[in-house]
């Protein structure tokens, strides 16, 4: 295998922690870009964070003087964004400039650096599709068909046709894409994160949190997840886009995911209210990995009972909960 120089914009992230150290676990040099004050500070979410520089994605300059004091990265995965559908809501302005102007000026460094780019998107682009969600979905079908109904699947659509017009007026090279419901250890709590580590934290802390019913969802614990991207920068192929997530066949009632959560925390259910299904919010979700299969080697290995005990675990020691 050979090193590669590469950049992770988002590198204290969740899944950016996971992936860094998965690529250099692989012998890749990676510095890894956040917006995170010091390196020790950094050390908190990574096993190694000796390549670490902080650096805001929605200042161009920012991000050009670190290609300026850095040799040429062959590959940038870009990362940083802000994520969840009631974040964008509540805090609107940092999604669309993140989301939309970040990436627009590491498009903008790319079409003048060359460098190869993986972008992230998100599954949520589908909207409330009802029907198989396959890549080739965006394109082949109608707005109508597959509308999304909140401003962050809004901007990561966008997001992905701005890397598809680049590509087109100035040649430039980059893999898309759209990971589904990612979760795992290095995950802190937030209200705007995934049901996963809220459930999960709740549980630990003893505190009320709510189930709606009639929703089904497949999540994909991020060992398995930052595997399959770690691959793409031995198979890339310039325009491709790939869902990356679990395997269908393990999609669950978000009922039971929670009671995996209370089984593995050792709790019973009186911390929860079941309520009905959500509003604007697609209930079933019938997702094709099937090109990430064939392309990129994406083999997930961990089922939701054993990543969620894994996760729990994870989460027990980073709140010093014994």
């Amino acid at each position: 295998m050979e090193t590669q120089r590469i950049l992770v914009t988002g590198g204290s992230g969740f899944i950016g922690t996971n992936l860094v150290n998965e690529l250099r676990s692989r012998g890749h040099e990676v510095l890894a870009v956040d917006l995170l004050h010091h390196e020790e500070e950094a050390d908190l979410y990574s096993d190694s964070y000796s390549d670490y520089v902080r650096g805001d994605v929605r200042s161009y300059r920012q991000m050009e003087r670190i290609f300026e004091d850095n040799d040429d990265f062959d590959y940038v995965y870009h990362l940083a964004a802000e994520y969840g559908r009631w974040n964008g809501e509540g805090y609107y302005e940092n999604l669309w400039e993140t989301n939309v102007i970040g990436l627009k000026n590491m498009i903008r460094l790319q079409e003048k650096l060359g460098y190869r780019m993986i972008s992230f998107s998100s599954a949520e682009v589908y909207g409330d599709y009802e029907g198989v969600m396959s890549e080739d979905v965006m394109e082949n079908r109608p707005i109508s068909e597959t509308y999304q109904m909140n401003d962050y699947a809004i901007s990561k659509w966008a997001g992905e046709l701005m890397c598809m017009n680049s590509a087109t007026m100035f040649g430039t090279e980059t893999v898309r894409v759209r990971p589904v419901n990612c979760y795992g250890p290095h995950e802190a709590y937030s209200p705007y994160k995934g049901f996963i580590p809220i459930f999960i934290y709740k549980a630990l802390h003893g505190l009320p949190y709510s189930v709606h019913m009639g929703h089904k969802r497949i999540i994909d614990y991020v060992e398995d997840t930052v595997r399959t991207f770690a691959n793409i920068v031995d198979n890339f192929i310039p325009g491709e886009v790939y869902n990356v997530g679990s395997k269908q066949e393990w999609e669950r009632d978000i009922k039971q995911y929670s009671d995996m959560v209370l089984d593995a925390v050792g709790v019973d259910d009186s911390l929860v209210t079941y309520t009905p299904a959500e509003d604007f919010t697609t209930k079933v979700k019938t997702i094709d990995f099937s090109k990430a299969i064939r392309d990129l080697k994406h083999d997930p290995k961990v089922p939701p009972e054993e990543g969620i005990k894994r996760t729990v675990e994870w989460m027990k020691d980073y709140y010093r909960i014994e």
